[in-house]
C-alpha cells in the first residue's frame, strides 16, 4: 500500500498525489490518502514517518520534516529542537509537517519537487 500524507489545499500535494495515483493505477497498488491536518498524527506515527524518510531518501534529520516558513517554527525556536521537541511541535501543530509524505514498504519521500517520490517505486 501506498501512503501519502496530504493537504489538498497545497498545490505541489495535488501535484504529488496525481503522480502517485498514476502510480498506484498502473501497478494495481492500494492507495492511502490521510490529510493530516483533518486527522493529525501522534508523537509515536511521526517518529515511524522519520525513521521511514530515513530508511528513503534521507538522513532521518528531523527538519527536513518541518515547515521552516511558519510562524511556530521560529516561536517554538525549533530550528535548534532535538528530534523529541520537534515531532511533539508537529503532534501540536500538524501544519507545521512538510508536506507531501509519501510511504510505501517502509520508506518514505517528501514531494518536494513531487517527483521525487517516484524513488519509492524504483527497484533495487
Amino acid at each position: 500500500m501506498i501512503t501519502i500524507y496530504h493537504n489538498p489545499r497545497c498545490s505541489k500535494s495535488r501535484e504529488t498525489l496525481a503522480l502517485v495515483q498514476a502510480h498506484a493505477d498502473e501497478s494495481q497498488l492500494a492507495l492511502q490518502v490521510i490529510d493530516y491536518q483533518k486527522a493529525p498524527l501522534n508523537f509515536d506515527e511521526l517518529q515511524k514517518l522519520l525513521a521511514a524518510l530515513a530508511n528513503g531518501d534521507g538522513d532521518g534529520d528531523v527538519q527536513a520534516m518541518l515547515r521552516n516558513n511558519e510562524s511556530e517554527y521560529a516561536s517554538l525556536k525549533l530550528a535548534s529542537a532535538d528530534t523529541a521537541t520537534a515531532l511533539s511541535a508537529i503532534a501540536a501543530h500538524p501544519h507545521l509537517l512538510q508536506r507531501p509524505i509519501v510511504t510505501y514498504q517502509n520508506k518514505a519521500a517528501i514531494g518536494r519537487p513531487p517527483e521525487h517520490v517516484l524513488t519509492l517505486f524504483k527497484k533495487a
